[in-house]
């Protein structure tokens, strides 16, 4: 019974799909990160249903760009862009740590928010436009699983700049062990799959996920002493943003010439 009230938190959390609504206990939270990967899963199975469904009509490329670009935030709701471009501004904000985290917490929209996520909008589209090939589109695609299942094992391996909010919630009371187990392994089943797809696509896209990973904690540690709520939502983006890049320029730059 845990773990389906860890599935139906997770959904009901990081997504906008109506659940069964019910009172959250600490030990319903205990596999909440488990189950985090899947709401990617459904991003990139509508971005590849959608993409293979302009492939049938004449639908101009600049237009499926732009509605892939909505989908993640049709299903999220954008949690992990408010993460960003909260981050963002914190960043930015060249102050001590301290002063960092309290820009976390402003519900105020700065303008380094924006013009980071208008940069990052703009990498991402013209990044997207550039990928032609099928297995690349699936292998992008399963990068909205990975992403997730990279910013779940940071949430209980990675240590937390604050004892408050949502992300301490969630970490305090998960099963780590069996968190960080089950998303290793969903992880590797994930990269499995994109190399299945193409092998040397595959494991580029996959070797620089794990870049941005291992990016994150260094970045996360230096600016704010460990991750927050925020940040994981940037992380997300900034993953995904990454794999996309790295597909365009294997398309680009390998398969191409």
């Amino acid at each position: 019974m845990q773990v389906i009230k860890s599935f139906f938190i997770a959904v009901s959390m990081y997504s906008k799909i109506p659940v069964p609504v019910f009172d959250w206990k600490e030990d319903d939270m205990k596999y909440v990160f488990c189950f985090f990967p899947w709401i990617g899963a459904l991003v990139g199975g509508c971005i590849y249903f959608w993409n293979c469904f302009f492939g049938a009509y004449p639908i101009g490329d600049l237009c499926r760009t732009a509605v892939t670009m909505a989908v993640p935030i049709f299903i999220t709701g954008g949690i992990h862009v408010d993460g960003f471009m909260d981050t963002m501004d914190a960043i930015h904000s060249y102050s001590s740590k301290e002063k960092k985290l309290e820009i976390l917490k402003d519900s105020h929209i700065g303008a380094f928010a924006v013009i980071m996520l208008a940069v990052y909008g703009l990498v991402f589209l013209g990044a997207f436009l550039e990928i032609a090939d099928a297995a690349l589109l699936k292998i992008v695609c399963c990068g909205f699983f990975l992403s997730r299942c990279l910013c779940g094992i940071s949430a209980v391996s990675f240590p937390l700049a604050k004892k408050d909010g949502m992300l301490y919630t969630f970490v305090d009371s998960s099963h780590k062990k069996i968190v960080k187990g089950s998303l290793l392994i969903q992880s590797a089943l994930c990269i499995g799959l994109m190399c299945f797809w193409s092998f040397p696509a595959g494991l580029i896209v996959a070797a620089t996920a794990v870049s941005a990973f291992v990016y994150y904690f260094y970045k996360s540690r230096k600016e704010f002493g460990g991750i927050t709520g925020d940040t994981a939502g940037y992380f997300v983006l900034l993953c995904e943003g990454c794999i996309v890049v790295a597909a365009a320029m294997i398309d680009v730059f390998i398969w191409r010439t």
